[in-house]
């Protein structure tokens, strides 16, 4: 009988994306997927390193399972992904019922590595500090039949001095654009119509010096059958006139912009080394919206960056006013051993740092809740997702993204009377009108005007017949959606 397998993930986008790779190598290796009830025969955490609570809850995890390893020894763990990288042997000695430690650059020895570790009954930890192989081209195993991950590039070259991404996932390799439109034309081709672009600083992809962002969303927009194409995280430093062009003139890219600011305040990010300050970051916003009116904006701040004073503060607040964003996930800063700020010597206290994330987040959700409101009367086309809506069930509704990103959830009746009314599947779009706004999510109880059956519902419908779970996500919440 096949081994089972459960992958965890942690973090971002990219180790999501990751981890339906590691998924696809195991299933290539004769694993399938463990049912929910089911205690696996491996399990898989794909990690993150940016906080420290993620070093917490890692260990954590790996303490609840010491039983279940002593009472089965044929049970294997392994441990991946950022945080892997970066503690290496650290973790077998902390965790020493652990069978296989991995890296960021090398995800296609994971099965190798465990077929060592059971032969040899004895931990395998294997760290390169290179790419070993560019993880588009392992093999997959999807968790969503209509939207996907495409990744374009890995690594940063960006030295923000809070960041320890760079020493974890090494510096910026990108992909050909013939691999990566190869990549979206097959996955339209196998029924998904929304894909994401992903890469730690998307819009600095610049393949050969001369196939950049903007060439690769206009290519993009020319794909039959791609209905959404979205991308995720720019840097302000590289996101020029270009862009914002093409996002413009290319229909099928979404009126949504994830533009991660850290901080309002020109001293802190000079002292980030950020390479941008408060009035280009509100430049670029404002040639945004010139362009594309509704688009939503979201972003990232830190507050209490060491030496962050209550001028500063008080800065970051003002650029939270003018720029009027949608939602922002908001972290109070965690010193991470190995970057520059985790040595600066004017840590700010954690009673000082707890009130001002407090006054931000009152702010950051009063402004969105305002501006969803405002959305009341608007008619919004819905993807309709999978498990968004936690009350679904109970409210009657579904749920899923508008065009800009945000979630709503939609009352799964027809607006007017029609014995011919279909519900919406996953992957399904459909047409509604925003009845309320709240701080993170809209609400259409108006009824569905139409429902558009794609071929992203098609493909929903048919992968769900045999569908086991094999990911699971541990994602950080938006504040405000």
């Amino acid at each position: 009988m096949s081994r089972t397998y459960q992958v965890r993930t942690y973090g971002c986008q990219m180790n999501v994306h990751d981890s339906e790779r590691l998924s696809g190598l195991l299933e290539d290796a004769g694993y399938r997927a463990a049912d929910d009830e089911q205690v696996p025969d491996l399990i898989v955490f794909n990690t993150c390193a940016v906080r420290e609570n993620a070093d917490n809850r890692l260990y954590g995890n790996l303490g609840h399972l010491r039983p279940l390893k002593t009472a089965n020894p044929d049970l294997q763990i392994a441990v991946g992904g950022c945080l892997a990288q970066k503690d290496r042997f650290t973790i077998v000695d902390r965790a020493p019922w652990v069978d296989v430690v991995f890296g960021t650059h090398n995800l296609g020895s994971l099965p190798a590595l465990l077929d060592r570790a059971r032969i040899r009954n004895e931990a395998q930890v294997e760290i390169l500090e290179q790419l070993d192989e560019f993880p588009s081209n392992l093999p997959t195993r999807r968790e969503s039949a209509f939207n996907g991950w495409v990744a374009i590039s890995v690594g940063c070259n960006n030295t923000c001095t809070f960041c320890i991404v760079p020493s974890l996932r090494g510096t910026e390799q990108d992909r050909s654009p013939e691999q990566i439109l190869a990549e979206v034309e097959q996955l339209v081709a196998e029924g998904v119509v929304e894909i994401t672009l992903l890469g730690q600083n998307v819009n600095a992809y610049r393949h050969g010096g001369h196939h950049g962002f903007a060439d690769l969303l206009r290519a993009c927009g020319e794909v039959a059958g791609l209905r959404r194409v979205r991308f995720t995280s720019p840097h302000p430093r590289d996101f020029t006139d270009d862009v914002i062009e093409a996002m413009a003139q290319t229909p099928n890219v979404m009126p949504q912009l994830h533009m991660p600011l850290q901080s309002g305040s020109d001293d802190v990010l000079r002292r980030m080394r950020r390479s941008y300050r408060a009035q280009r970051y509100l430049g670029i916003l404002g040639r945004v919206r010139e362009a594309m009116p509704a688009a939503a904006i979201t972003t990232d701040i830190i507050v209490g960056f060491p030496g962050e004073t209550e001028v500063d503060f008080q800065a970051t607040l003002e650029v939270v006013e003018q720029s009027r964003f949608a939602g922002a996930y908001t972290f109070q800063y965690s010193p991470r051993p190995g970057t520059p700020a985790a040595e600066y010597p004017d840590q700010v206290p954690h009673a000082v740092v707890q009130g001002r994330y407090e006054r931000l987040v009152e702010r950051v959700d009063a402004i969105a809740w305002e501006q969803n409101q405002n959305l009341v009367g608007r008619e919004v086309e819905v993807l309709v997702s999978v498990g968004e809506g936690r009350k679904d069930s109970a409210t009657a509704r579904r749920t899923g993204r508008a065009a800009d990103g945000r979630l709503v959830h939609f009352l799964d009746k027809p607006l007017e009377p029609d014995a011919d009314y279909q519900s919406p599947r996953p992957g399904d779009l459909v047409t509604t009108a925003v009845t309320y706004g709240a701080p993170h999510h809209l609400v259409a109880d108006a009824g569905v005007r139409h429902v558009e059956r794609t071929r992203g519902g098609d493909a929903h419908a048919a992968a769900t017949e045999d569908q086991q779970p094999s990911v699971m996500l541990g994602l950080p919440g938006l504040r405000s959606t």
